[in-house]
């Protein structure tokens, strides 16, 4: 026998042996205390809306309430959709705010990418890069990955979209991934591999508007013909090139994330004029409810008997509505001004009326019979929707999902004024009685 062989004999016997010796060695002396159990336990998997963008003033229980089912129907539209200012302004708000997701929600990436991606194409770029900035594992989770690289491009910073590209360890064949690639291999001055990369894009895809402007930036001149503005890479081609982007239509997921409200709230367009009440509207349109205040207070008897009663009962409704003050007697001279004039007029004053009345401004007992008597306002928003709006009570992420639902489906030119004065009561009972105001403004300046 060798002496391997005998050592591996022993071994096993030599070790029973010790262990029938000495039995301190098999089990614990009687009367010692039993070995604590080590409990081990999984990590609860990553929240991905639980990062914020900046502190909106709503709390980490905003989606509490919600359904998951709502959210995953919404906040597709957002990212594709283009809302009116005041539904951009809520979808900001509610999109950048720091808070679990509802059901099993959080936890689905895909989502989680779409979230940014609607952040993003509400205006929200900031958001979306602090938010991104906090979540980890990009590199596999490509949905994610695109709406940081999309915001890194929309930012003017392709290097970071590039390295993001280059760490991705998931999805890297998916379309966008390439065509970013060939972008890439070509600013580090690898015209090979870009060229080789372009052709395999336009292989895959072919994208005309990405074959010229990348074709361009190949060939380092010619004709790329006018800029484009429908993503990311558009930009960044267009801004390399030097393409005038003043001159290109932008699809409106880049027209927000590129000219954002300098402090998030909602502006509308409107010329001064003619004359001072038009003019105070105009103020007041862009944000600036002291100057309004100032041009209304400044009003001669000659400036409103030339406005007309319907555009004075109109500028008050407007500065009431944005100061939440004096909305009951605005909302009388309005309803008065539904029943007094004619015509078109008419029907605008009473839906302005509706609309101020959303905010839940107290009617006089003449003012309330009127209402009453107002023909049918218009509302498009599907009954059911509209009635769990009406239901969703004190639920504020459930009632900007709603109330955002509605105004995807509407456009840029906002909700019917029917539709529009339950959502402002609905966000007013949620608390998010900002927003509320917001529409409703936005709903008397649609009336004027």
């Amino acid at each position: 026998m060798t002496l391997r062989r005998l050592r591996s004999s022993l071994l096993p016997a030599l070790a029973a042996s010790l262990m029938t010796a000495f039995p301190a060695l098999a089990q614990a002396p009687e009367g010692a205390p039993n070995p604590v159990a080590v409990a081990v336990s999984s990590l609860a998997a990553p929240d991905f809306f639980s990062a914020a963008g900046h502190d909106t003033g709503l709390g980490p229980d905003l989606w509490k309430t919600a359904s998951p089912e709502t959210l995953r129907v919404v906040l597709p539209l957002l990212a594709a959709k283009p809302l009116s200012p005041a539904a951009q302004a809520l979808a900001r708000r509610v999109l950048a705010t720091g808070a679990s997701g509802p059901g099993n929600a959080g936890q689905d990436p895909t989502l989680a990418g779409v979230r940014i991606s609607a952040l993003i194409a509400q205006g929200g770029v900031k958001d979306a890069d602090e938010i991104l900035s906090k979540t980890s594992g990009l590199d596999q989770r490509p949905a994610l990955a695109q709406a940081a690289a999309e915001a890194a491009l929309l930012s003017n910073d392709p290097d970071r979209a590039c390295a993001l590209g280059d760490a991705l360890a998931v999805g890297r064949d998916d379309i966008y991934w390439v065509r970013l690639r060939a972008y890439c291999q070509l600013r580090k001055g690898d015209a090979g591999a870009a060229q080789l990369t372009f052709d395999l894009a336009q292989g895959l895809a072919r994208d005309p508007v990405y074959g010229r402007l990348m074709g361009a930036k190949l060939a380092g001149g010619g004709d790329p013909g006018a800029a484009a503005l429908r993503n990311g890479l558009d930009v960044a081609l267009s801004r390399d090139l030097g393409l005038d982007l003043g001159g290109a239509t932008p699809s409106p997921a880049v027209a927000a994330a590129l000219n954002p409200p300098p402090d998030g709230a909602p502006r509308w367009p409107m010329e001064s004029g003619p004359g001072p009440v038009r003019s105070a509207m105009a103020v007041l349109a862009q944000g600036d409810l002291t100057a309004a205040q100032t041009l209304r207070a400044s009003l001669t008897e000659a400036d409103t008997i030339a406005a007309g009663a319907f555009d004075m009962a109109l500028l008050d409704a407007l500065i009431a509505a944005a100061s939440g003050k004096g909305e009951g007697p605005a909302l009388d001279r309005l309803v008065e001004r539904g029943l007094a004039d004619g015509g078109k007029l008419r029907a605008r004053a009473q839906a302005g009326a509706v609309i101020l009345a959303g905010l839940g401004a107290p009617l006089s007992d003449i003012a309330l019979g009127q209402l009453a008597s107002f023909p049918a306002v218009e509302a498009k928003g599907p009954p059911a929707r509209m009635f769990a709006l009406d239901q969703a009570g004190a639920r504020p992420g459930e009632v900007a999902l709603l109330a955002l639902w509605t105004s995807a489906d509407a456009g840029p030119g906002g909700p019917a004024p029917g539709d529009r004065a339950r959502i402002i009561r609905a966000l007013k009972a949620a608390g998010l009685e900002t927003d509320a105001r917001a529409f409703a403004v936005e709903g008397l300046l649609g009336v004027r």
